[in-house]
């Protein structure tokens, strides 16, 4: 490599895997010194820490918290944002071609553009069907709420399609938001939600979703999707089910733009690295993230941010190595334990075979995901207002009980 021209660090994908990636990489002295130049590419304003998304249903966290913008996370950073779509991947000629037509040229490749949604063969899915992914799916899922909520009718019905955490966890906000105004169905082809978890973690979602009056349909398939209409097949019965919302959170999966790379791919568009994240035919690309899909790798690696922020680290170290002609460490995934919210100010956390649930267990969990967040100036100013808020409800608390004390106070006097 010819040390007149800097080492060019592209990173595609604002997300957990490419966004710590990049703030991880910028720490190194020879990014700090311009020997090494990283460029962060990615379409949006703002970076999203998804985990969260939920909160800004309840009003539990406001947007800024949550949803800051690059400008201001790369701020005193050497990193260089790039806003732009990402038209195409050449991975023979090391380079990068954006909307714009502009070419990016790069010495290493860092993969982090996460799924989309994936769309199944349900007539109506796509016509009437919400998602719950990103920043704009939640704005027409607030649009359609404020709807909903300005309707004089009394009795609503709000259809959730998917089993896993996010159905679990959008059900219960749902739930919690519209009260006794609209009852919550969720809908899943299983014959359990949250498959996978821990038996801890299933039950409390259970507890959760019934003191909710969730409604819950397991081993149901969805036929069909009209306007205000789902039929379900459960069994050999079917059923019309009258509806004023949809939110379809079924499942994931590759973008086109990763499907036609020129690489080792699984059957689901998934691509193969060896185990230190590389991919198998160009060690200086770099996979991650939901995308990725570690060969012969004997434990699941779950697609949640803790494993994004796992392999990020991984990545950012043995991009650093291999420059420095030093040996690559291989990924080995550390599951802490899982952690969801069941309405608002609730949560199950769960980690080695302790279980904290209730509203210790979301205070608990809003702290663990405060200090994930992506730069330390950002954690302060939200773990400044976390405090806030709790400092006001301790007052509101004592104040509540003094006034409750000197009103007996009174009337005892008067009594006299």
């Amino acid at each position: 490599m010819n040390s007149k021209h800097p080492i060019n660090i592209c990173v595609l994908g604002g997300g957990f895997s490419g966004l710590y990636t990049a703030l991880y990489l910028s720490n190194h002295p020879q990014v700090k010194s311009g020997s090494w130049k990283i460029t962060l590419v990615e379409r949006n304003d703002n970076f999203l820490f998804t985990p969260l998304l939920y909160e800004l249903i309840t009003g539990e966290l406001q947007r800024w918290e949550i949803a800051p913008t690059y400008q201001k996370l790369l701020a005193g950073t050497s990193i260089k944002f790039c806003q732009q779509i990402i038209k195409k991947i050449d991975l023979d000629n090391r380079q990068v071609r954006l909307d714009n037509d502009d070419n990016l040229n790069y010495d290493y490749l860092v993969l982090g553009l996460g799924t989309q949604n994936h769309w199944v063969d349900i007539p109506g899915l796509k016509d009437h069907a919400l998602t719950f992914r990103t920043l704009q799916d939640l704005e027409q899922l607030q649009a359609k709420i404020h709807y909903l909520e300005t309707l004089e009718r009394k009795h609503l019905r709000v259809a959730i399609i998917g089993g896993g955490p996010n159905g679990v966890e959008l059900s219960c906000k749902l739930a919690d938001r519209l009260e006794k105004q609209a009852e919550v169905l969720l809908i899943d082809r299983g014959n359990q939600i949250l498959k996978g978890f821990s038996k801890g973690v299933r039950n409390a979602s259970y507890r959760a979703l019934g003191s909710r009056r969730v409604q819950l349909y397991l081993n149901t398939n969805v036929e069909e999707i009209q306007e205000d209409l789902i039929v379900l097949n459960h069994g050999e019965q079917t059923i019309n089910v009258p509806v004023d919302m949809v939110v379809w959170v079924a499942g994931t999966q590759s973008r086109k733009l990763i499907k036609i790379l020129n690489c080792q791919q699984t059957n689901l568009g998934k691509l193969l690295t060896n185990s230190r994240l590389q991919l198998i035919d160009y060690p200086e690309v770099f996979a991650l993230g939901d995308l990725a899909e570690i060969s012969n790798q004997k434990t699941r690696i779950p697609a949640t941010a803790q494993a994004a922020y796992q392999q990020a680290s991984c990545v950012s170290k043995n991009i650093a190595a291999i420059i420095e002609g030093k040996p690559l460490k291989s990924f080995n995934y550390l599951h802490l334990g899982d952690m969801l919210t069941l309405g608002r100010r609730t949560a199950i956390i769960s980690s080695y075979g302790i279980n904290l649930s209730g509203q210790l267990g979301g205070m608990m969990r809003r702290l663990a995901y405060i200090f994930r967040l992506p730069t330390m100036r950002h954690r302060l100013q939200v773990l400044r207002n976390f405090v806030q808020k709790i400092g006001l409800k301790i007052r509101r608390f004592f104040r509540g009980i003094l006034v409750s004390l000197l009103g007996q106070k009174s009337s005892s006097k008067y009594s006299k």
